[in-house]
């Protein structure tokens, strides 16, 4: 569980710095713009196996990194929630009226403290159940680390079947872990969305 989560965190931390300079790149850099969406689309594009293989195998041939199971893990999930979360801070800056942007350089506010003190706080308030969905989805993909030897939930359940060959009951049980993370997850996140809602909306 603790390596799980600890997968989990970092794919996600990642994906959104990630997603957030992606989608500021097509937004607002034209010359780049190509680029960007391009690594959107192959990233949604792309099934998350074959991401993690092509991490894990090929990564380390062209660049020397990852040099560890755990790290092409994370990595992988991080690149495809990446695509997706660049899609969706572009809609939740999208969102922000107009007026707010021009109200903010008319008072003197460079464009960077303009996004960063206007645009992006109310951006991320409809942002936060898709990012937070997005998590839940990250939790969900984490159990296919365990085809490269992460020490993950997943990983631990497939090697005490092949101890005890009881798979009945041990990979129940594991299914029974994630429903309840997801399920626990999923709660603690409405209740952190209508929170901030109630508070800033």
């Amino acid at each position: 569980l603790i390596v799980t989560g600890q997968v989990c965190l970092i794919a996600f931390v990642v994906a959104m710095a990630i997603g957030l300079v992606i989608c500021l790149i097509r937004m607002y850099c034209r010359p780049l713009r190509w680029l960007a969406i391009l690594y959107i689309e192959f990233c949604r594009s792309t099934p998350i196996y074959v991401q993690l293989m092509w991490v894990n195998y090929v990564w380390p041939e062209l660049f020397g990194w990852p040099t560890t199971f755990f790290d092409a893990g994370w990595a992988a999930l991080a690149l495809q929630s990446s695509g997706y979360l660049a899609e969706t801070f572009r809609a939740g800056i999208e969102g922000v009226g107009r007026g707010q942007r021009e109200a903010a350089l008319s008072t003197g506010l460079s464009s960077a403290l303009s996004m960063r003190w206007i645009i992006l706080p109310q951006a991320l308030l409809t942002m936060t159940p898709s990012l937070m969905n997005q998590f839940l989805v990250v939790v969900k993909s984490s159990s296919l680390v365990s085809v490269i030897a992460v020490p993950d939930l997943m990983y631990r359940a497939l090697r005490l079947t092949s101890i005890w060959f009881e798979p009945i009951e041990i990979l129940s049980f594991t299914a029974f872990l994630y429903v309840l993370i997801v399920f626990a997850l999923s709660a603690a996140i409405k209740w952190y969305a209508d929170r901030l809602r109630t508070r800033y909306a």
